[in-house]
């Protein structure tokens, strides 16, 4: 099965075109919309494209549908929301994901700027378009894709880089000069492309060893700082997240957000950690995706209840994976008849055999 692996992610000044328009995402600065920001991104969403909102696994947020004649005036609205980069080569190299539970004075948003600012020389210009930062404490981040890490460490930040047990301890702008240094060195780059996990070399000698740390799996509910609510498939109407903008919200990287105020009850916000539709992910699929070969929700959607509590099924349009990199417990990949089906595996796995509705998914696991 083929399919075109883009090589760089979309965003708001370079968008991608789908298959239901162009694709424009938006990066918010410590991953927090104000509300009127929120609510400019809802209007926005309604008055260019379909309505239909991602929230993606960088916590960014996704506008969808946008009519390539009206991305300019797009453009225009966003940056009256102070939601614009100066230009493509930056919005394109700050990838930064940050813990959406970040407190004023925490250091946090002290460690961002320096990021943004490294970002900015023209030595680093040629770092791989999807090469990126998380910031914030590891057992909250490590099951987040990033290339260099940034956690909390004592009074301090420990700067390591991603697939590596090693870091250091100090000042996090020369830490992480030298670790692009290196990795840009060591041919971490090729064809444009290339990831530090990736990247077979010898790390400076004062990198000392981390402790291991098993990430935490985050679910919705009360939380310190608000209420975390999931969305059905990372996806949320620009008319429900206007009825969300009285408050400031937080984009996580697990599809969800963070209500800082008081949430609404609505069916299509998911508040409890045992609803089985956080058992399933599907990308977008056909017709929405030009890649995909199937439609995706409304099966994932069907077969969700049949998901028992802690597993997972993941419905593919194609054998890119794009919505669940990782393996499941079952994986459906779309085909020109109908889904293979791949126990316990990637989305380009080899399958077992065609999918049959008929026949309980679950039984054997």
């Amino acid at each position: 099965m083929t399919f075109t692996v883009q090589g760089w992610c979309p965003g708001a000044l370079r968008p991608m075109m789908s298959g239901d328009g162009l694709v424009v995402r938006i990066r918010p600065r410590l991953a927090r919309l104000t509300a009127a920001q929120a609510q400019g991104i809802a209007d926005a969403a309604l008055r260019h494209g379909n309505g239909l909102i991602d929230l993606s696994a960088r916590a960014n947020i996704q506008l969808r549908g946008i009519r390539p004649d009206t991305h300019a005036a797009l453009l225009a609205d966003l940056d009256d929301l102070g939601l614009i980069d100066p230009d493509e080569a930056t919005e394109a190299h700050r990838n930064i994901v940050v813990t959406p539970f970040w407190t004023e004075g925490d250091g946090t948003a002290d460690v961002v700027a320096t990021l943004t600012e490294i970002l900015q020389s023209p030595t680093y210009a040629n770092l791989p378009s999807k090469f990126g930062f998380a910031v914030g404490p590891a057992a909250i981040l490590d099951g987040v894709a990033a290339d260099i890490r940034i956690s909390p460490s004592g009074a301090g930040w420990l700067v390591r880089p991603d697939g590596c047990d090693r870091g250091a301890v100090g000042d996090v702008a020369g830490l992480v000069t030298r670790l692009l240094d290196w990795f840009l060195a060591s041919g971490g780059v090729q064809n444009g492309r290339g990831r530090m996990g990736g990247l077979k070399a010898t790390l400076p000698a004062d990198f000392i060893s981390a402790p291991p740390v098993d990430p935490t799996t985050q679910r919705p509910g009360p939380h310190p700082l608000g209420t975390l609510v999931a969305l059905e498939f990372g996806q949320i109407h620009a008319t429900l997240l206007a009825t969300l903008a009285t408050t400031p919200l937080r984009i996580t990287p697990w599809r969800m957000l963070l209500v800082e105020g008081a949430t609404p009850a609505h069916p299509a916000l998911i508040t409890a950690p045992d609803d089985p539709r956080l058992r399933v992910t599907a990308c977008t699929g056909a017709p929405g995706c030009p890649q995909a070969l199937q439609p995706t929700r409304d099966l994932a959607r069907t077969l969700a209840t049949q998901v028992p509590p802690g597993h997972h099924l993941h419905v593919s349009g194609c054998a890119k994976g794009c919505a669940h990199p990782k393996p499941a417990d079952i994986c459906l990949v779309a085909t020109a008849t109908g889904f293979d089906l791949i126990p316990n595996g990637r989305a380009h796995d080899t399958p077992s055999g065609a999918f049959d509705a008929a026949r309980p998914l679950f039984k054997a696991l």
